[in-house]
């Protein structure tokens, strides 16, 4: 091994997993089986990021294997596994990038919460607060999560992971667009005319 370990910190690994379970459970509150397959696939991911992260670098073995040596003077220092800074720009993009994906994971976050006051408790359609920018403000929150983490943290397996995972939560708001539609009829065919689903929309005033 050539000096610093910065890995083998399970600890950290259970306490991250164990937050961004809770955080799944009590906002997203899944409840069909399509809401459990969604989230047990969210909570893999964060499994898989934050055990690369804090507890056994996979990525840096296996790139260590193919490449015939890692591109970093330590490779297992924390800051060497930021595979877009070790790889593309250098050492000097480390930090910068890590606390890009953290603002990002940030941001996803106060979505995802923002999105869940505004529905919580309600009772009817749902279309002012955050809804009235965007029809998904909880999965667009997951997604913005997904590319805060892999821009702080890339390995090859979330990297793998995050299409699908994005695919899914797709599938989840278009199967849920329908049982609105069937519940609220022309209400919610307005609102969907009107509001994007995923990404707010620019426009100039007319």
């Amino acid at each position: 091994m050539n000096g610093t370990y910065d890995y083998g910190l399970w600890t950290l690994v259970a306490f991250h997993v164990a937050f961004f379970l809770l955080f799944a459970l009590s906002l997203l509150q899944p409840a069909s089986r399509r809401e459990w397959r969604s989230m047990s696939a969210f909570v893999a991911f964060i499994v898989a990021l934050y055990t690369e992260m804090y507890g056994f670098p996979l990525t840096i073995y296996l790139l260590t294997a193919w490449l015939g040596r890692y591109p970093a003077a330590q490779p297992f220092a924390h800051a060497a596994g930021n595979l877009w800074a070790t790889l593309l720009f250098g050492p000097w993009a480390a930090g910068l990038l890590m606390g890009l994906g953290g603002v990002l994971i940030i941001a996803g976050v106060a979505l995802v919460v923002s999105g869940w006051r505004s529905i919580h408790a309600a009772t009817g359609l749902v279309t002012d607060g955050i809804y009235a920018n965007i029809r998904h403000p909880q999965y667009a929150g997951i997604g913005i999560t997904i590319l805060g983490a892999l821009i702080q943290w890339p390995t090859l397996l979330t990297l793998v992971m995050a299409p699908i995972l994005l695919a899914s939560y797709v599938r989840l708001a278009r199967k849920e667009e329908q049982e609105l539609e069937a519940r609220f009829g022309e209400a919610y065919r307005a609102y969907r005319k009107r509001v994007p689903a995923f990404l707010p929309a620019w426009s100039v005033p007319r």
